[in-house]
């Protein structure tokens, strides 16, 4: 079964930076969108950032000009610079528009989920 398998997180400073990463733990032949989401329990999920096959870019008004999506093939990163504490969150990565095969479409994907802490 194909999944998405993030690293990275943590603990850090305000002002400070984390990187995240996320790849398809199979081989699969196309993903379409991949996108950072983050939660916060008692509050709904929300888009961070997607980028597309082509490179298309879209950023949550909230990170745009600190967070940096980017992508290479089925790997997905989410650089985060000058976190605040209100980017405290469980961030999840997603893919959309999965083909399995040529012509086989699968499901959309999510990771399994990491912790983002932004405190003093």
């Amino acid at each position: 079964q194909v999944q998405l398998v993030e690293s990275g997180g943590g603990l850090v400073q305000p002002g400070g930076s984390l990187s995240l990463s996320c790849v398809a733990s199979e081989s699969i032949f196309s993903i379409d969108v991949m996108h950072w989401y983050r939660h916060v329990p008692g509050k709904e999920r929300e888009l961070v950032a997607f980028i597309s096959s082509g490179g298309f870019t879209h950023y949550a008004d909230s990170v745009k000009g600190r967070f940096t999506i980017s992508r290479d093939k089925h790997t997905v990163s989410l650089q985060m610079n000058k976190l605040k504490p209100e980017d405290t969150a469980v961030y999840y990565c997603a893919a959309g528009g999965v083909e399995v095969t040529p012509g086989q479409a699968g499901e959309d994907l999510w990771g399994q989920g990491t912790q983002v802490t932004v405190s003093s």
